[in-house]
């Protein structure tokens, strides 16, 4: 009698993610935990005035530009007999005015697309060399990595957790936020007065880690450097061929491509000459409404403009938000709560290998095979004329199983 291992006939599911309480409320499970508004709107949107809008940032031209229709509202009745122009010249210039905000708009928000493509590239190109690395960090005639190789391979996707965390450091100039130069946790602060520094963060990167970003080496790139020495000695270890290792090195090339395309999204603003001509049109299609509406309105051309100057403002101030995707504004990419679900994700899978890892190791040097994986990894290798050759070969069995023992007769 000896004890063979089966697997479960459906299913377990560790966590319940999938059920609703109230209106847009979920439990607080994974995956994208973070990255999921949770909190539910309690008023809508048309009554926010204040989290994510834009009202802060154009208060100041709506109301330069209402005093300016009062002013002109007063010389129409008290000064002179009128100061009044044509209605017909606003849709000729209200033209103009909307060409140069959807185009503006659009392209704002097209940056924006780009940079959360770019995240979900990177994080894409992060779970298939995490998944690749760990089912196949193995040889079929050595059996499972040893001692010094499971934490090569630690190494190596911790490294890969931590690459995001660079990315998003790098795109928001937070320059040394993996080294606590102030001696103690959050003691660096950036420019915004928040602490840039991350322990978690500092804690996937390998020992010994020197930076070279005082010498103009962004820390993505140079993390990208460890991985792609992991190919090459997983390559000479037996663990991957050589059309294995070249697709993983293209999954690093387009992490890269990804990191660079918002690198270029952050570092190439919109032409200023572009910004100086809407500023200026703009402002002065509102300093030319006020005359256009002064004879019909009267004073009711001030909340009038205003509402029209709120407009067109308010589309203005969104494009420059979205201009630069990857700050802290609230109608910013998450990148804080993308990375962080990012890293939960890639540690549950390196959980379960280092589990997966040490049960492989204690029954390979089990002798009578009776407990944990031993009689799944070993299976006998066949000498090509349908025999058994008497040796054994190691195939790794899959992660993410509960085994459980049966008795077999």
């Amino acid at each position: 009698m000896r004890l063979n291992f089966s697997e479960p006939p459906t299913p377990t599911l560790s966590r319940q993610n999938t059920v609703l309480h109230g209106h847009h409320q979920r439990r607080s499970t994974h995956p994208h935990l973070l990255s999921t508004r949770v909190k539910p709107r309690r008023w809508p949107l048309v009554f926010r005035f204040i989290k994510g809008a834009i009202h802060g940032a154009i208060l100041l031209p709506v109301t330069l530009h209402a005093m300016f229709t009062a002013f002109v509202v007063y010389l129409d009745t008290y000064v002179f007999d009128t100061v009044g122009l044509p209605s017909s010249i606003i849709p000729s210039l209200s033209i103009v005015v909307g060409l140069m905000l959807v185009f503006r708009n659009q392209t704002s928000y097209n940056r924006f697309w780009d940079g959360r493509n770019g995240m979900n590239t990177m994080n894409t190109c992060v779970r298939n060399l995490a998944r690749t690395i760990v089912t196949n960090s193995y040889s079929a005639t050595r059996g499972p990595p040893n001692a010094a190789e499971r934490e090569d391979v630690e190494r190596t996707i911790r490294i890969l957790m931590a690459i995001p965390y660079a990315v998003k450091n790098h795109l928001r100039a937070e320059w040394g936020a993996a080294w606590d130069y102030a001696g103690a946790f959050g003691g660096d602060l950036n420019e915004r007065g928040t602490a840039a520094y991350n322990p978690d963060y500092a804690g996937l990167l390998p020992a010994g880690l020197e930076g070279h970003e005082e010498d103009g080496l962004g820390l993505p790139f140079q993390l990208t450097f460890f991985v792609d020495g992991f190919f090459k000695r997983g390559e000479e270890r037996g663990w991957f061929n050589a059309p294995g290792a070249s697709q993983m090195q293209a999954q690093l090339n387009a992490l890269t491509d990804a990191y660079g395309r918002m690198e270029t999204i952050k570092l190439t603003p919109i032409p200023v000459a572009h910004l100086i001509h809407q500023k200026q049109v703009l402002a002065l299609f509102g300093c030319v409404i006020p005359f256009a509406m002064v004879d019909d309105l009267g004073w009711w051309a001030i909340p009038i403009v205003s509402l029209v100057i709120f407009t067109l403002y308010g589309i203005e101030g969104i494009g420059s938000q979205l201009e630069d995707p990857f700050g802290y504004d609230r109608n910013d990419i998450k990148m804080d709560a993308i990375v962080g679900d990012s890293k939960t994700e890639i540690e549950v899978v390196l959980s379960e290998w280092r589990k997966h890892a040490k049960a492989m190791e204690a029954n390979m040097s089990s002798r009578d095979g009776a407990t944990g994986h031993g009689d799944r990894c070993l299976t006998p290798h066949h000498n090509g004329i349908g025999g058994d050759g008497g040796d054994r070969k190691f195939l790794q069995p899959d992660l993410f199983l509960k085994l459980r023992p049966r008795t077999a007769v």
